[in-house]
């Protein structure tokens, strides 16, 4: 029997900027005991997700987001997961609570310099 090729992890690390007085209304979307999107993070291959929020020393509030992807077909499952109705309300709320960098639309996909398996 063959052994059965893994397909590598892909590891995401996003930054965004949010608005300082849009954050506990942030928070509350994304408290434990809101159900929100996980299911369909799941559903395509989104795992161990993770958002930090962090104040800079220019006095701006910025959150950072890792997430694992575990599928074989990142853009395909991207692009399917965009056209959720469920995910596009959840983005209808949130988006207009966030501040991209300069230069982005959206959440600002950062170089991975360091893994520690």
């Amino acid at each position: 029997m063959a052994a059965e090729l893994k397909q590598p992890i892909k590891r995401v690390g996003m930054v965004i900027g949010i608005r300082e007085e849009k954050i506990e209304t942030y928070k509350a979307l994304h408290a434990d005991d809101h159900p929100g999107v996980r299911d369909l993070l799941a559903k395509y291959h989104i795992h161990n997700f993770s958002i930090f929020l962090h104040k800079l020393d220019d006095g701006r509030y910025y959150e950072f987001a890792y997430y694992e992807y575990t599928g074989t077909d990142y853009e395909a499952d991207m692009a399917a997961l965009a056209t959720e109705p469920r995910n596009r309300e959840w983005l209808s709320l949130c988006d207009p609570m966030q501040v991209p960098l300069a230069g982005e639309t959206t959440w600002a996909v950062m170089e991975r310099v360091y893994y520690n398996p």
